[in-house]
């Protein structure tokens, strides 16, 4: 007669080595058709590039949104705006959030969501199990759910916000929002301050770019 242990031995080696192949298997399948791409607002024609390192649980954040809004109205085309993942570590439930903003860009719904999140935030930082109003949000605005969840568990995802999160510690930023204009750190203390500097910024583009067409003759 065989040894009893070995035959235990054999199954626990077969039944582990199937779970971990399932696992990979159902990883593989939360990264499939995920992208990761920039997230940008506004025209590719723009003339100024804004980047803003955000946190979707930071209320400064939120109250920030405004602002941008109608900064991006007043300078249309000549502005466009990229977004930045960086969750501080006090807000727990930040990377969550996050995944959820990036699982609905995975639908070309990443702004869209990233307004949701933020008009909402008072709402889901304060329940108990916020996933299923992510999975409300992507309702709202008719995404595919099965896609959405699957996404929202995506490997890929997950390192793509810790990789933005990474980067703005390496540049040295402490908190949200935080802004760069043309690649330059903006110091801001007031709307009018940060309005005057891109405008400024767009003003100088603007005129080097038609100083360029009439010396080339374009």
């Amino acid at each position: 007669m065989k040894n009893p242990w070995v035959i235990i031995g054999v199954i626990a080696i077969v039944l582990i080595g199937g779970s971990v192949w399932y696992s990979g298997n159902v990883a593989d399948s939360n990264n499939e058709g995920v992208t990761i791409t920039d997230h940008r607002k506004g025209s590719e024609r723009a003339v100024v590039t804004l980047v803003e390192y955000s946190d979707f649980e930071c209320p400064a954040c939120a109250s920030f949104q405004p602002v941008l809004q109608d900064i991006m109205t007043e300078f249309g085309d000549s502005l466009v705006l990229e977004f930045k993942h960086y969750p501080l570590p006090m807000h727990k439930l930040a990377v969550s959030a996050a995944r959820a903003a990036e699982a609905a860009g995975q639908q070309g719904a990443f702004f869209e969501y990233h307004d949701l999140l933020f008009s909402n935030q008072t709402t889901w930082t304060k329940n108990p199990n916020p996933i299923i109003l992510f999975v409300q949000y992507a309702e709202e605005l008719g995404l595919d759910i099965e896609k959405f969840k699957r996404h929202y568990n995506s490997s890929e995802i997950a390192k793509h916000i810790t990789t933005s999160a990474r980067t703005a510690r390496e540049l040295g930023l402490t908190g949200t929002p935080t802004f760069f204009l043309n690649g330059t750190q903006m110091k801001i203390e007031t709307y009018e301050d940060f309005r005057s500097q891109i405008a400024t910024a767009i003003g100088a583009s603007t005129a080097s770019t038609t100083e360029s067409t009439v010396k080339f003759g374009i």
